[in-house]
């Protein structure tokens, strides 16, 4: 195979990262000012979602790896939302590339008249050639291996997800960023300096240092892996430790437009893995110490193609932690199909299950209708 131009790795990658498809983008702008053109285009989606949700796990848009309530609550839930749905604005003038996207989970309304929601910032950073500065997935996030689900990001409880303000350098299939530090788990309340009524001394203090990260990307005609590596010292709570995860992901191509997803996450990945599970730091109930938490998560999925259109997704997600002895697990399938090319609809049943040691083994199922129209 013939090495592929360093620019072209990082523009299919940077598009990946943001979730915008070039391909349904709407064009606002197209001009060209002596030897630079300028671009705008327009992107994102609307999706419907109707959801019922029936157990002993409380009612939730989507399953993270929480316990909603923090203890066992009888459900038969029906819920109707929009919150999903996104805008996202591309602008583009020589090698400068600005993203920033928004969708609706920003919290604010209700349902009893106006059912308003406030827009919450997703994405917003510069790409210049190699390099990427402002808020962007993770690096150490596998994008390629989330599975396609109605749920919104699937089994999070086995994935790594998580949004971060960094600075990226790409080379080659290489990428290296340093990105924002923070420790959940040490009682601070998580607010930046930044925060309205907060001066830098009442704010969350975070790290002395940046989280590094590191990730090699290997594609072939077969598919798609990639290993990352996270670092940190967490200089919180009382300790002074350095700390490592590894992630081992990959999308493979099976049989004609068939693949298999799955990563692997090892290691003190806190925070960064099985959203809403998993505090940086904890209490040991055994020793009464603070130590910093191990966590083993892991996803995977086969997505088969009934016809050019119709396909299913079938996905696991399991994750366990080493001190808490919390375990929790998602699974679904799904049968999605394309009514127009811009135009999805779908039906996916799963469960979502708690089985943490420390309290009975809980866990809720759910059927879900999506429509999601693209552009």
């Amino acid at each position: 195979m013939k090495p592929m131009h360093f620019n072209s790795i990082i523009a299919s990658t940077l598009a990946s990262l943001s979730l915008i498809s070039s391909a349904q983008a709407v064009e606002l702008l197209n001009i060209k000012n002596g030897n630079e053109v300028t671009k705008v285009s327009l992107g994102g989606y609307a999706k419907i979602d109707v959801r019922h949700v029936n157990g002993d796990i409380a009612y939730q848009d989507y399953w993270i790896a929480n316990i909603p309530g923090g203890k066992k609550t009888e459900t038969s839930h029906t819920g109707f939302n929009v919150r999903e749905s996104r805008l996202n604005f591309k602008i583009t003038h020589g090698d400068v590339t600005g993203v920033v996207e928004f969708d609706m989970y920003g919290g604010g309304g209700n349902e009893v008249v106006s059912n308003s929601s406030n827009p919450r910032l997703r994405h917003f950073y510069i790409s210049y050639k190699n390099w990427m500065v402002g808020q962007n997935w993770s690096t150490f996030m596998p994008l390629h291996a989330l599975p396609e689900s109605l749920d919104f990001g699937g089994p999070h409880v086995g994935e790594v997800f998580s949004r971060e303000t960094q600075i990226r350098y790409s080379y080659g299939n290489w990428q290296f960023a340093i990105e924002n530090t923070e420790t959940n788990g040490d009682g601070d309340i998580g607010a930046p300096s930044s925060a309205v009524g907060l001066s830098g001394d009442e704010a969350d203090p975070d790290e002395a240092l940046p989280n590094f990260v590191a990730r090699y990307n290997h594609s072939a005609d077969w598919g798609l892996v990639s290993i990352g590596a996270l670092v940190r010292k967490i200089d919180q709570g009382g300790l002074d430790e350095p700390t490592i995860a590894i992630n081992l992901a990959g999308k493979i191509k099976t049989i004609d437009k068939d693949d298999f997803r799955f990563q692997v996450t090892v290691g003190s990945s806190g925070r960064f893995v099985a959203a809403g599970m998993t505090p940086d730091i904890v209490i040991d109930p055994q020793t009464d110490e603070i130590e910093v938490e191990e966590t083993i998560a892991f996803t995977m999925a086969y997505r088969h193609f009934w016809s050019e259109t119709l396909r299913s997704t079938l996905f696991y997600g399991a994750a366990e932690t080493g001190i808490l002895q919390r375990k929790r697990s998602h699974w679904g399938i799904n049968f999605i199909d394309n009514i127009t090319k811009q135009l999805d609809v779908g039906v996916e049943i799963g469960n979502y299950a708690v089985d943490d040691v420390a309290m009975e083994s809980i866990d809720s199922h759910y059927l879900q209708l999506s429509t999601k129209y693209a552009f």
